[in-house]
């Protein structure tokens, strides 16, 4: 009876913010279980990591009236072209062109039933993200010029866009059709509700003119599309710590500040919208890392920015962000990754291997936080993507589709980025002790690797996988992973095979991959500059019958830069071969024993100890991943010697 008390009460102060847990049977060691889960909740639920205010008052003391929100000049402002280079109009006014003209289409019914009845999500996706891409660039381009030539179109696209029966995509839905009764907020309901705000902030003035009519359908559908639905129900994402919370708390928080009238609903959901910082900062590692991958930061830490910047904009900077050093370390994550001529670190679901850092949110971000490596950083994005002279091409990349709202707020740093130091940040090394990653550079080599565990956000089954890239290129390397179908988040993930460990850079011990789950960890781990030990047994199932496994990395550049792999093992049993998976961007040589050519560069092994042979992956690829990778990828299988204890030492140059 006393147990469950406790538990009784701890679950009534916690039932509004955390997710509800299974019931397990009531035995001791469950019970016990149960006392440390909740009360572990219950502390972190009084966590304030960003100092934000505990109670509504405090809150109502800071922030703007309802509707009073006015960050930046609405469009026929001579601002935008007074301070905007002409360039850059030309740019902006061009893009709009491709599209003016160009008809509005309904989304179609049956491609969105796909996601359902063939697993496909692509085609709805390209289709729903083409239509709001040609609102994005016929709003910026009406912003550049300011005569009123896109307008018209703008509100043919208004009010297609406000047809729709829901703005989410169908891989986040219950039902195969979507129905205006269900206005589920996922992450693309809510960034379209972000696009439909901004446009109607910024025309607002020009669209009374043809009818009042289209301003009140907004008004009204961003009221029945978000922001009732998020502020009434208790939706997972609320607590998460992954990119769906800031991502669509972002939209959100622009809804709220643009469009919500009534003055104690702005305050809750702006309050609610800080709680769900707050819990996102909370499940981020001290270090900053984003074990989403650098793919996904753009929207999750970038997004978490987005929420303060606004904020701070309606609150007056009411808080003291940009000096908390967790912040600054999630800010610095992104150059961290970086690894040289465009090209990124690709772990967990990576849709691409080149620069995902967004210069519409990363200079305004630096700017913010201070961070002279960001901010040189983004002059180096600006210039070697010649923001310049194409600005718009940026802009047509900065999301899924253009996001507008950062763009605006960019626009307005404009003149001060163009006059920002250029720094490519090719840095020799750093290290996220939290999250078990590691980069380092040597002469023209670079290496990446991760421990970790097997139950990351986008997980992989990749602990003590590592990527090498040479001359600024990708030499061994990390598929990342292909087109998301209804498989990806579902029970069959692992049967994607770039979800697999035997096709990252890791051992097949006994015929046996890395297995999911928390569980499934890196041990003993020990970095040094350049170098990165630790045991990795426990990321495999006990039929892999391995007694120990240590893997040590090391990059050395003292007289040619070589990175070099020693896996020093002990079985208890032999039961199947044990090889060593190799995955490369560069079609191998296998023809000499003890060394394959990967181009100008080899992979060096003792030959008295394995066979190699090369696989071609390109059988294995989606369209997707042969784009991102511009060809077939290669997986090199180094068969080893049936010992069950032994060591071996390959090396890269």
């Amino acid at each position: 009876m006393p147990v469950y008390l406790v538990l009784l009460y701890i679950e009534r102060k916690t039932i509004d913010t955390f997710p509800v847990i299974p019931l397990l049977p009531m035995n001791k060691r469950n019970i016990l279980t149960l006392v440390l889960m909740f009360a572990a909740l219950a502390t972190s639920a009084n966590q304030r990591l960003l100092q934000l205010p505990a109670d509504t008052a405090a809150l109502a003391d800071r922030l703007c009236q309802p509707r009073q929100w006015a960050p930046l000049p609405a469009a026929g402002d001579p601002y935008w072209q007074e301070n905007l280079p002409e360039n850059l109009r030309q740019s902006y006014i061009r893009y709009g062109e491709r599209y003016q003209g160009k008809p509005w289409q309904s989304l179609s019914v049956t491609l969105f039933s796909e996601f359902k009845t063939q697993g496909n999500r692509v085609r709805y996706e390209a289709f729903c993200f083409a239509k709001r891409r040609q609102l994005a660039a016929l709003a910026i381009a009406e912003l550049a010029e300011g005569k009123g030539r896109f307008i018209p179109a703008i509100a043919d696209g208004l009010w297609s866009t406000l047809e729709e029966e829901w703005w989410g995509l169908p891989a986040h839905y219950g039902t195969p059709v979507p129905r205006a009764e269900d206005q589920n907020v996922d992450l693309f309901n809510a960034e379209t509700a972000g696009l439909v705000a901004w446009t109607t902030y910024l025309f607002r003035k020009q669209l009374d003119q043809i009818t009042p009519m289209i301003g009140k359908r907004v008004d009204d559908d961003i009221e029945r599309r978000i922001l009732q639905p998020a502020l009434r129900h208790n939706h997972w994402w609320k607590t998460a710590g992954m990119n769906w919370n800031p991502w669509i708390c972002s939209n959100w928080l622009s809804c709220v500040l643009l469009y919500e009238g009534d003055r104690g609903r702005q305050v809750e959901a702006v309050k609610q919208i800080m709680m769900a910082m707050d819990a996102f900062v909370a499940a981020y590692p001290d270090d900053g890392g984003c074990d989403e991958g650098a793919d996904y930061w753009d929207r999750a830490a970038a997004s978490l920015y987005d929420c303060m910047h606004q904020l701070n904009s309606a609150t007056t900077d009411a808080y003291p962000f940009y000096s908390q050093p967790k912040l600054k370390a999630m800010a610095a994550y992104a150059y961290k990754m970086y690894i040289g001529e465009g090209y990124c670190v690709n772990f967990a679901d990576a849709h691409s291997n080149r620069i995902p850092h967004k210069l519409n949110v990363i200079y305004p971000m630096a700017c913010s936080f201070g961070d002279a490596t960001l901010r040189g950083y983004a002059a180096y994005l600006a210039k070697s993507q010649d923001f310049t002279n194409d600005a718009a091409a940026i802009f047509d990349k900065s999301g899924n589709w253009p996001t507008l709202g950062r763009e605006l707020f960019l626009l307005t740093t404009v003149k001060q980025l163009m006059g920002e130091p250029v720094n490519e940040p090719l840095l020799d090394d750093s290290w996220l002790p939290r999250l078990q990653v590691m980069t380092a550079r040597r002469g023209s080599l670079f290496l990446a690797m991760k421990g970790g565990h097997n139950d990351e956000s986008h997980n992989h089954n990749d602990v003590g996988s590592f990527i090498v890239y040479a001359d600024g290129q990708p030499l061994l390397i990390d598929p990342g992973t292909g087109e998301y179908t209804s498989k990806t988040f579902s029970s069959g993930r692992y049967s994607i095979w770039t979800m697999q460990s035997q096709y990252h850079n890791l051992p097949r011990i006994n015929g046996c991959d890395e297995k999911e789950g928390r569980q499934f960890a890196a041990q003993a781990v020990n970095y040094r500059k350049g170098s990165l030990d630790m045991r990795i047994e426990g990321a495999y199932p006990p039929e892999a019958r391995v007694k120990s496994w240590k893997r040590s990395v090391r990059i050395d550049g003292k007289k040619k830069a070589r990175v070099t792999i020693t896996d020093s093992y002990e079985l208890d049993t032999i039961a199947a071969p044990t090889q060593l998976m190799w995955v490369s961007a560069v079609k191998p040589d296998a023809s000499i024993p003890g060394v394959i050519r990967l181009g100008n560069h080899g992979l060096y092994y003792p030959k008295n100890q394995a066979k190699a042979t090369v696989e071609d992956l390109e059988p294995l690829m989606d369209s997707h991943l042969k784009t991102m990778w511009n060809g077939p990828l290669y997986r090199i299988v180094l068969t080893l010697e049936n010992k069950q204890k032994a060591r071996i030492t390959c090396y890269v140059e």
